[in-house]
């Protein structure tokens, strides 16, 4: 005889109260084992190159910042908080069954120190300001760059550009800022001050070019040497004017000598 409605009824009720209790317990029980204590993240395993950072520190900057255990972490965002650490420029993040992180970092490459003394930050290759210690001493030697805001990329390649210029003189380029009206001016590592006037880099290295290729005849002329330059003007059409130690005009202890045309 065929089943009665009602019977067929409980039947399909009594099965999925079932189901559902199954599922329900299946669910507590992941749940369980997801926020168990033995899937927390008991090790992290800090590898790559390291000059300003030790896994011990980088551990410490970030734990306090890591959420979730081995299955529940969001690894971009662990990714993201190790990048925040001081010199930090690159982070590979990937878990190890079945408590441990394995941390892969990539340094900056500390290229030159941005801004006015004080409110100093680091660039990094690309011209990208990072986290780091600006007055640490192992630092001194990279050049002082600075400029108006989001124009550090643009800086450094002329740094770049004019460098190897100003290396001719034996006196290197220590120092380079732009105004916010576009103008350049150089410090040599004699203390020399270079004002470059504005221009694009193909026109700067052009005229600095000429500058430092012409200087020592300048000089030769006050039987001066290229290291007596105090400062240069290279703003005026045509030429430039020099001012160099122990050259006199009038009673003053050194002078403005006539602009090279």
């Amino acid at each position: 005889m065929p089943v009665p409605f009602d019977v067929k009824l409980m039947n399909m009720l009594a099965t999925a109260l079932f189901l559902g209790c199954g599922a329900l317990l299946v669910l507590a029980a992941a749940r369980w084992a997801i926020h168990h204590p033995a899937l927390s993240i008991a090790r992290i395993v800090v590898q790559g190159e390291m000059e300003h950072n030790s896994a011990v520190s980088l551990q410490a900057n970030v734990m306090p910042s890591l959420k979730g255990n081995f299955f529940t972490m969001d690894l971009d965002e662990t990714r993201r908080i190790f990048e925040q650490a001081p010199w930090v420029r690159q982070a590979s993040i990937k878990r190890e069954f079945p408590h441990t992180l394995a941390v892969t970092i990539t340094e900056q490459d500390a290229a030159a120190i941005w801004g006015a003394e004080g409110e100093s930050r680091l660039l990094n290759s690309d011209g990208q300001m990072f986290e780091g210690d600006s007055t640490d001493p192992d630092l001194l030697h990279l050049p002082h760059l600075s400029g108006p805001a989001g124009r550090s990329q643009e800086v450094l390649a002329m740094f770049r550009a004019l460098s190897p210029i100003y290396a001719k003189l034996d006196n290197a380029l220590v120092t380079l800022a732009e105004s916010n009206s576009g103008s350049w001016k150089a410090t040599l590592q004699s203390g020399a001050v270079i004002e470059m006037g504005q221009g694009r880099e193909d026109a700067l290295s052009e005229r600095v070019r000429k500058f430092v290729e012409s200087l020592p005849e300048v000089t030769g002329t006050y039987r001066r040497s290229v290291a007596s330059l105090m400062s240069a003007d290279l703003r005026h059409a045509g030429g430039y004017a020099v001012r160099m130690q122990g050259v006199t005009t009038g009673t003053s202890a050194s002078g403005r000598a006539p602009v090279k045309k």
